[in-house]
C-alpha cells in the first residue's frame, strides 16, 4: 500500500516537471524580447529604438489606466498588451514594409502555438483565449489592449520627435485615426502637444 502511494507521489511530482520546465522556457525566450529592437523606427531614421519589452510593458500600463477610465475589465486588458508581441521571441519584430511582402499574421500565429503548446493546460488555455480576443477585436477590452498599443507608439513618436528625429512625425500624424476609445482619443490630445521632458523638469530641481 505505501509503495503504490510513493509511486503515485513521484508519478504526480514527475508530472509537474515537464510543465514547469517548460513554462521556465517561457520566461527565458521573454527574456530575448529585451534585446528585439522595434524595427519599424529605423525606417524613420532612428538608429537605436526601443526593444519590444520596453513597447509592451508601457503598453500593458496604458491599457491599465484605459480599462479603469473606460469600465472595462483591467486583467484581461493587461494581459493582451503584454502578451500581444511574445511571438516576435522567435521571428524579430517586422516592419509594416515587410509585412507587405509577408504573411506575417499567419506566422505568428504559428509561433504562438509553438510557444504554448507544451504549457500547463489551464495556462495555455488562458492565452489562447487572451490572443483569440485581442485578434478578433470583439470586445471592450482587446479594442482598449490595441488602443494603448497604438498610444504607447505615439507617445514613443512624440519623444523621437522632441530629440530631432522629425521623420517620426508621419507616423504621429496617421495613426492617432485607428483610436476607438474616449479615453484613448482624449490622452492623444495631451500628446499631441505634450512636451515629453515637462514631467522630469517639474522633479529634478537645480541647486547651487
Amino acid at each position: 500500500m505505501r509503495s503504490s502511494v510513493r509511486k503515485k507521489a513521484k508519478s504526480s511530482r514527475s508530472a509537474k516537471k515537464p510543465n514547469e520546465r517548460k513554462a521556465c522556457d517561457l520566461f527565458a525566450e521573454a527574456g530575448l524580447l529585451k534585446h528585439i529592437k522595434r524595427s519599424g523606427w529605423w525606417v524613420a531614421g532612428i538608429k537605436d529604438p526601443e526593444s519590444v519589452a520596453e513597447h509592451c510593458f508601457r503598453t500593458a500600463i496604458i491599457a491599465h489606466y484605459i480599462a479603469f477610465a473606460e469600465g472595462a475589465d483591467p486583467y484581461p486588458t493587461v494581459m493582451m498588451a503584454l502578451y500581444n508581441d511574445i511571438h516576435e521571441a522567435r521571428i524579430n519584430d517586422l516592419h509594416k514594409m515587410g509585412h507587405y511582402y509577408i504573411d506575417f499574421k499567419q506566422a505568428e500565429r504559428k509561433v504562438f502555438r509553438d510557444q504554448v503548446k507544451d504549457l500547463d493546460e489551464k495556462f495555455k488555455n488562458e492565452l489562447t483565449r487572451l490572443r483569440e480576443g485581442y485578434e478578433t477585436q470583439k470586445t471592450q477590452e482587446s479594442i482598449i489592449a490595441r488602443d494603448a498599443d497604438i498610444l504607447e507608439c505615439l507617445l514613443q513618436a512624440r519623444e523621437y520627435l522632441d530629440s530631432g528625429s522629425l521623420k517620426t512625425r508621419k507616423f504621429f500624424n496617421q495613426a492617432p485615426s485607428h483610436l476607438h476609445t474616449k479615453t484613448a482619443r482624449k490622452l492623444w490630445r495631451v500628446i499631441k502637444n505634450y512636451d515629453t521632458s515637462q514631467w522630469w523638469e517639474r522633479v529634478v530641481k537645480f541647486e547651487r
